[in-house]
């Protein structure tokens, strides 16, 4: 739920796989979007504010981001005031998730992306990413064809998937957490915390729900999600908690409540922990920076 509803974008994939894009600052391009397609987006210049589903942070030149399918998303330059036009603000790669899905069908061994397919669907933002690497990498991606261009995208996703620090970013989104896990059992707890994120849900009774040990259940489950249980419960609740501030004028209390929290104190420990702003500062916040691009968008 957002004040603002992204524009959808269609991207055609009859005659490639892949599709690059480039592109600077200012842009028609940079706008709140989403698509289908999974998108890994590179800065090669300038420091702003990145909007990920209800995610919002910094970014500079050298920022590498992977943006899961139907995750709204855009890329706000701050130093506009300089009257200071880039050339090459971004670079990126969109792709779908049914081609790398067919792709391991026939190849087994990249089934070592999985996880990183999954943790995607939030967005993730690779800390400390080589960007002298990733620029050359991107580029080489752009001036190849066909079957070449494929080969070296797949080199760039594999490195970035053994990249050691990477930042899960949007806790609203976690509700299509079972892209890759279709098929396991944990996204039966997946759902279940999701859909009734306010109940008191224990380790115990989520492992019993995936009928694991509570050991085996801990382990799959955060190899699966990036986070440990307690911290997803905590990451949905927070999520849920950004939407009604976006959206309503309900009182901070009562949102409180409303998520599952049993306290206010509780629950400003850890919006400040997830969102590193109050409940009132980031409702604040995101409207006023949400309206902004309402108005860019009109214009």
């Amino acid at each position: 739920m957002s004040i603002i509803t992204p524009e959808i974008e269609f991207v055609d994939r009859t005659t490639e796989s892949l599709r690059y894009l480039e592109h600077g600052w200012p842009s028609d391009l940079c706008r709140w979007h989403s698509h289908e397609e999974l998108e890994i987006h590179l800065i090669v210049d300038t420091h702003g504010k990145a909007f990920v589903g209800d995610y919002i942070g910094e970014f500079g030149p050298g920022s590498l981001f992977l943006i899961g399918p139907n995750l709204p998303h855009n890329w706000i330059t701050d130093d506009f005031r300089s009257n200071k036009t880039v050339e090459l603000r971004d670079m990126l790669v969109q792709f779908n998730l049914e081609s790398i899905s067919d792709m391991k069908s026939a190849f087994p061994e990249f089934r070592e992306l999985d996880g990183l397919l999954q943790r995607a669907v939030v967005g993730l933002e690779f800390i400390n990413f080589d960007k002298d690497l990733s620029q050359r990498m991107f580029a080489e991606i752009r001036d190849a064809t066909g079957s070449d261009r494929v080969i070296k995208f797949l080199s760039f996703l594999l490195l970035v998937n053994r990249h050691p620090h990477q930042k899960s970013l949007s806790v609203a989104n976690v509700a299509r957490a079972n892209y890759m896990a279709k098929h396991s059992n944990i996204t039966r707890v997946i759902d279940h915390i999701t859909e009734n994120f306010a109940e008191d849900t224990s380790l115990e009774t989520a492992a019993e729900m995936a009928n694991l040990s509570t050991t085996a259940f801990a382990r799959n489950f955060q190899k699966l999600t990036g986070s440990r249980f307690t911290e997803f419960v905590n990451r949905v609740r927070i999520g849920q908690a950004c939407s009604m501030l976006q959206a309503t004028d309900e009182k901070v209390a009562t949102i409180c409540h409303e998520v599952g929290f049993r306290n206010l104190a509780n629950f400003n420990r850890h919006f400040l922990k997830i969102k590193n702003t109050t409940p009132s500062a980031y409702r604040s916040f995101t409207r006023a920076e949400l309206q902004t691009m309402r108005v860019e968008i009109n214009d």
